[in-house]
C-alpha cells in the first residue's frame, strides 16, 4: 500500500489564479505539486493533445502574463522562454491520465477536492447575496416610510412657546429678567 500525499488546502487554494473567467493553475504549480519538472509536466501534455481542447488548458498571452507576475509583486518566476500553460479544473483531471506517477494521481484527487470546495463556497457566497438584496429590499420600503414620516413632521410649522400656567413665584419673575 503506497503512502497517501497530502498537503493543506491552503498551499493549492494560493496557487488557483482567474484567467479569463476561469479558475486555473499554472503549470509550473501543478508541476511543483507533483514533484515533476515542469518541462516533464509540458511533454506530457505535448504528446497527448487530444485530451486538452482550449477550455481545458492554454497557454496566457504576454500580457495576461505580465499582469500576473505584477499582481505578485516577486522575481521568483524565473526566466521563461514562453508565456506558460494553465489548466482548468477539467485539464488537471486529464491530467492524471497522462502523468502515471502515483503521487501525481494522489496530489491530483486532493486538487479536485479543492475546487469542488472553492464551487460550494461560491454557491453559498451567491445564496447568502441574494438573501441581502432580499432583506434589503423589504428594509428599503420600510425606511422609505419612516424617512417619510418624519419629513412630514419636520416640514410642520413651529408652533409659538405655550404660555406656563399654574402660580409664579418670585424666581419665576428673577428668571424672566434674567432672560431678557
Amino acid at each position: 500500500m503506497t503512502k497517501k500525499v497530502s498537503i493543506p488546502d491552503e498551499a493549492i487554494i494560493k496557487r488557483i489564479y482567474v484567467i479569463r473567467d476561469q479558475k486555473v493553475m499554472l503549470d509550473r504549480d501543478l508541476a511543483d505539486l507533483y514533484q515533476v519538472e515542469t518541462k516533464r509536466l509540458n511533454e506530457q501534455v505535448k504528446r497527448n493533445p487530444g485530451r486538452f481542447p482550449q477550455d481545458f488548458m492554454f497557454r496566457m498571452s504576454k500580457q495576461e502574463w505580465a499582469d500576473l507576475k505584477s499582481q505578485n509583486a516577486t522575481s521568483s518566476w524565473g526566466g521563461r522562454r514562453r508565456e506558460p500553460f494553465v489548466f482548468t479544473e477539467h485539464g488537471i483531471l486529464m491530467l492524471s491520465s497522462v502523468l502515471n506517477s502515483e503521487k501525481a494521481v494522489q496530489m491530483n484527487i486532493q486538487i479536485i477536492k479543492t475546487f469542488i470546495q472553492l464551487r460550494k463556497l461560491a454557491n453559498n457566497y451567491d445564496e447568502i447575496m441574494a438573501k441581502i438584496k432580499e432583506v434589503e429590499s423589504q428594509t428599503h420600503e420600510q425606511f422609505t416610510e419612516i424617512y417619510e414620516v418624519l419629513q412630514r413632521l419636520l416640514s410642520k410649522p413651529k408652533e409659538k412657546p405655550r404660555k406656563r400656567i399654574g402660580y409664579k413665584t418670585g424666581r419665576d419673575n428673577q428668571k424672566r429678567s434674567e432672560d431678557r
